[in-house]
């Protein structure tokens, strides 16, 4: 969810501004996804890099998702969207916030509609490290790990490998998310910055997702020379 900062700098406001707006897309695009059919969506709210940032903009955008969290929980309830928390260790997250996340992922744990994943303190290396560590407490031996058995130490390993990236403002890197289950997704760049965005351009993305040609290594049987 880029192009808080951009936004607001085109308006001449305070960064913070930027993360405020992002609201409304927040929640428009949650109602687009669930009503589209997505069942899993993910949204990357605050990165282990973003501790980076300037402490007086990392504290607003704590307390700012605070109040967001507590604002719209019985929504989600009311949609029958489950809520999880990907990442959340940092002892540096306020202790309210840390207990409103867990709030709303009991909240909704019986939901049976959307699971929405927010990734806050999410680093896709982190979460690699510390399933590495769980075989290894676990006593597993080298020859006996496997792809299936090494996912099913990370974080929430029901959750399926991710088909699309949406990455807004035009930016292109990955940024540390989700490494291991982006291995095979397909990912899309619009220019338009995260408060802007709107169903309409996440409907376009899906649309953009569905006209791509994934062959996951393979070819098609159309394919000049193809043996069969």
């Amino acid at each position: 969810m880029d192009g808080n900062g951009r936004w607001a700098q085109r308006r001449a406001l305070p960064r913070t501004a930027g993360h405020q707006a992002a609201e409304t897309t927040v929640i428009d695009i949650i109602e687009a996804a669930r009503a589209a059919g997505v069942e899993w969506l993910s949204l990357y709210a605050f990165s282990t890099e973003n501790w980076n940032r300037p402490g007086t903009e990392v504290n607003y955008l704590m307390r700012l998702v605070r109040r967001v969290v507590r604002k719209h929980a019985p929504m989600l309830l009311a949609r029958g969207i489950r809520c999880r928390i990907l990442g959340a260790a940092d002892p540096r997250i306020p202790r309210e916030l840390a207990q409103d996340f867990d709030d709303l992922s009991t909240l909704t744990a019986d939901n049976r509609g959307m699971t929405l994943t927010i990734a806050f303190d999410h680093g896709g290396r982190r979460d690699i490290v510390e399933a590495a560590r769980s075989l290894i407490r676990s006593g597993t031996l080298a020859d006996e790990v496997t792809e299936r058995r090494f996912a099913d130490h990370l974080p929430f390993p029901d959750t399926p490998d991710v088909d699309l990236v949406i990455r807004t403002s035009g930016e292109q890197r990955i940024s540390n998310f989700m490494l291991w289950q982006v291995a095979y997704a397909e990912w899309v760049f619009p220019e338009v910055l995260w408060p802007d965005f709107r169903a309409p351009d996440f409907l376009a993305c899906l649309h953009t997702y569905r006209r791509r040609d994934r062959r996951y290594g393979g070819v098609t049987p159309q394919t000049n020379g193809d043996p069969s």
